[in-house]
């Protein structure tokens, strides 16, 4: 049995827990036939790069398995008949991946940063820049117009 990934978009009007419901019937596809699922990563709700199918948002899922040809080919048939997947893309991989997913660890950075601070001229420690001076005058070649 061959290594696979597959990410798969379900539209935005369902709900999370309908997504992950998605998730899971499509996982029974692949046990079904004798697949193991390494890893599946609930990605959330995210921006979509473009629409698709009137949809400017997605919740994304990923899934890591090992499985038969004949498994993948099932699921795909079922996700393509599905009206709540937009999309899907699956690839076969050489090895399962360890631990979390590139997108599951930026989630994890973006937690462990802390307050953000006031956005208004807030240096933090780069400290102050100081004055700019004066920028001398405006528009180009030309000192003055009123001659």
């Amino acid at each position: 049995m061959a290594n696979y990934e597959t990410i798969l978009i379900a539209r935005q009007d369902v709900s999370a827990t309908q997504a992950e419901a998605l998730a899971d019937q499509f996982q029974g596809f692949l046990t079904a036939e004798g697949g193991e699922i390494a890893r599946r990563e609930y990605w959330g709700l995210r921006n979509l790069a473009y629409r698709i199918k009137k949809n400017r948002k997605g919740h994304y899922v990923l899934l890591n398995y090992t499985a038969p040809a004949s498994a993948v080919q099932e699921m795909e048939r079922n996700m393509r008949l599905s009206e709540d997947i937009l999309r899907y893309m699956t690839v076969r991989t050489d090895d399962m991946p360890e631990g979390p997913s590139v997108v599951m660890q930026r989630k994890d950075e973006r937690s462990d940063r802390g307050p953000r601070g006031g956005r208004g001229g807030d240096r933090g420690d780069r400290g102050d820049r100081g004055d700019r001076g004066d920028r001398g005058p405006r528009g180009g070649s030309k000192e003055g117009s009123a001659e």
